[in-house]
């Protein structure tokens, strides 16, 4: 009977972040996997609401608490997920040195925890270490472009950073530790004041405000719908790679497009006027993603317009006043 128990044994993952847009749905995708999960946030810029109706379930877990400090966790675990920290520009910027402390501090807690634990550990990582890029789409083996001193320095050095002690980890320690490095995401649940294109250019057309393109509009990203981006997290953290893998879609539009499209599908009369770029902002973002195809045998299903219909939905479900 014992032998039985120990065999159907319940897996536990501890997610940083947890209360986070990519972080709540990895833990509903989870416990949908018969994993135990205890989220962990101090809710900077996560929200309760995107966990709330998890809240309810006996194997799942909140806690409250901030990783750039100690990390107690009193329960076995058999994965930590480290995803705590600001993604939006319109976050990171306000707070720049929480952004720093969260990838040092936060990812040096995580990586001690799982050590101590003796389990694998995953850190979310970005294409923002690849910077404004030369080289497009972006291989794992691009070094990158970053300005280390610029306005998103804080966020994509601190990345850089956890990737380097992420590593550092797997070859003094021994431990089993994966990257991944997530390309622009998009879905449900993302906060309509993000500051990130998608958040803001439906806000904007369900509102029939003018669209707000920064630029001329020629600058590429390629976005991939949350569910396909939890769905590639899960398969390499259960896989055996250790060095870093692309997370996202490769089919490229310019941010002009994306305004065109989100326009289109809510119906919206709104008219699209240009600002001019941020600094150091991308000029191109595409992931390649042949290594995850091939070692993950991973690659996103769910097209643009799809997606795209499902987040304004959601975000319909907020409430916005038309102007």
């Amino acid at each position: 009977m014992n032998k039985n128990k120990n065999q159907t044994k319940m897996k536990t993952a501890l997610i940083t972040g947890g209360a986070g847009f990519i972080g709540s749905h990895l833990c509903e995708f989870l416990l949908g996997k018969g994993f135990k999960v205890i989220a962990m946030d101090n809710l900077v810029t996560g929200d309760i609401k995107n966990i709330e109706h998890l809240r309810s379930n006996p194997d799942f877990k909140y806690i409250h608490h901030d990783v750039s400090k100690h990390i107690v966790v009193n329960e076995e675990l058999d994965f930590v997920l480290h995803f705590a920290s600001p993604a939006s520009p319109v976050d990171y910027q306000k707070i720049p040195i929480q952004t720093l402390k969260v990838g040092s501090l936060g990812t040096h807690n995580t990586l001690g925890l799982a050590l101590a634990k003796k389990v694998k550990y995953l850190l979310a990582s970005t294409s923002e270490v690849y910077g404004d890029p030369l080289v497009n789409p972006q291989p794992e083996s691009y070094w990158g472009n970053v300005n280390p001193i610029g306005i998103r320095g804080c966020y994509d050095e601190a990345k850089r950073f956890a990737e380097a002690l992420t590593m550092a980890y797997h070859r003094i320690h021994k431990l089993d530790t994966k990257i991944a490095r997530i390309f622009n995401t998009y879905g449900p649940r993302m906060r309509k004041d993000d500051g990130r294109v998608v958040p803001n250019f439906i806000t904007q057309a369900l509102k029939n405000e003018p669209i707000t393109v920064y630029g001329n509009g020629k600058q590429t990203r390629s976005f991939c719908y949350v569910s396909d981006l939890v769905e590639g997290i899960y398969k390499l953290m259960i896989s055996e790679i250790n060095e870093p893998v692309n997370l996202g879609n490769p089919e490229e539009h310019t941010i002009l497009e994306f305004a065109e499209i989100i326009k289109e599908l809510a119906k919206s009369r709104s008219k699209i006027v240009f600002k001019p770029l941020p600094l150091d902002d991308p000029h191109v973002r595409c992931p390649d993603i042949k290594k995850a195809k091939k070692e993950l045998k991973w690659q996103p299903v769910i097209g643009l317009k799809e997606g795209l219909k499902r987040t304004i939905n959601g975000l319909r479900r907020i409430k916005i006043t038309p102007s």
